[in-house]
């Protein structure tokens, strides 16, 4: 699958295409059937399939202190779609330059002339543009001028797949992993590289596998028992999400304890599966103390994990 990042990576061989525009914010089932549909529509019209996203998404640009948890990451949204055979992912750089264009102009300049769109799905409550002008209705009305057709994501999707990431953002705030499971079609994931910590979980035994959580909130936060996917393995172990107040930290990061294994995996892309919350995040008094926590928090986990 292509990438494509910014408005100035588009070429002409990009010209012509079936297109949908969204968040796609964690690929779920919904998202997901109506993607398998774009890929029928594009290979029925021999033309490429493309999902364009916005980075960052409008929210976290206008209003970061109230802008949900991200689900996914791009790298993460790629990945799924790459799986759903989509042929392309566009990322369109979101700030406020771009959202102060009319909604004239995104179809225009952007869908038309440089995308060349011939089929476009999107919600039905679609807005763009700048204050927000530009509106499904809109894009309707255009269609007969420009030569494309224009249907909502609800005509894609099944009828009785009402799902949607607030509710699995829900799901996980509950510690309720196996309804978040059921609405993303597979198990809740935080996939990063492993870089380099303050190596204080050695010192007591604990050493962890750290990620930087590359987002403006997190949908979790707490001590997990986990599966963690690093190369052809398939491992289980306990990991905290959350700011280590033990530690006094200000970043929000992720932290795993691999059960019985001990090999180097920094700068290695790991993926956390999250199947039970074991506690919230707290902050203890002494080392010692957390120490004796994460034994607890370990015992927990290998019970929960069926691990002899």
């Amino acid at each position: 699958m292509e990438l494509i990042r910014g408005l100035h990576n588009i070429r002409e061989k990009h010209k012509g295409c079936v297109l949908t525009i969204g968040k796609f914010d964690g690929v779920h089932l919904g998202h997901q059937a109506v993607l398998r549909n774009l890929v029928i529509q594009a290979k029925n019209l021999g033309l490429p399939s493309t999902v364009m996203v916005f980075e960052p998404q409008p929210e976290e640009v206008f209003t970061p202190n109230d802008a949900p948890a991200r689900l996914s990451r791009l790298r993460d949204k790629y990945e799924q779609l790459r799986l759903l055979g989509v042929d392309r992912l566009l990322c369109i750089k979101f700030d406020k330059a771009f959202a102060s264009q009319s909604a004239r102009y995104f179809i225009e300049h952007l869908l038309v002339d440089k995308l060349g769109i011939k089929f476009l799905v999107v919600g039905d409550d679609f807005r763009f543009g700048k204050d927000r002008q530009g509106d499904f209705a809109l894009l309707q009305r255009k269609s007969e001028q420009y030569a494309y057709q224009v249907v909502s994501t609800q005509s894609f999707r099944r009828k009785d797949c009402r799902i949607s990431s607030t509710e699995i953002r829900a799901a996980l705030a509950n510690g309720d992993f196996n309804e978040a499971q059921a609405m993303l079609g597979r198990p809740f994931a935080i996939a990063g590289k492993v870089v380099h910590g303050e190596k204080r979980g050695r010192t007591i035994g604990f050493p962890t596998a750290n990620v930087l959580l590359k987002r403006c909130k997190t949908p979790i936060n707490g001590v997990f028992a986990v599966k963690v996917r690093t190369g052809d393995a398939y491992l289980n172990g306990v990991a905290n999400v959350g700011v280590r107040p033990t530690v006094d930290g200000v970043r929000s990061q992720l932290e795993v304890y691999i059960f019985d294994f001990n090999s180097q995996i920094y700068g290695q892309y790991i993926q956390v599966e999250f199947y039970k919350k074991l506690r919230n995040e707290i902050k203890f008094a002494s080392f010692e103390q957390l120490k004796k926590q994460i034994e607890l928090d370990a015992h927990d986990a290998r019970q929960l994990l069926c691990i002899e």
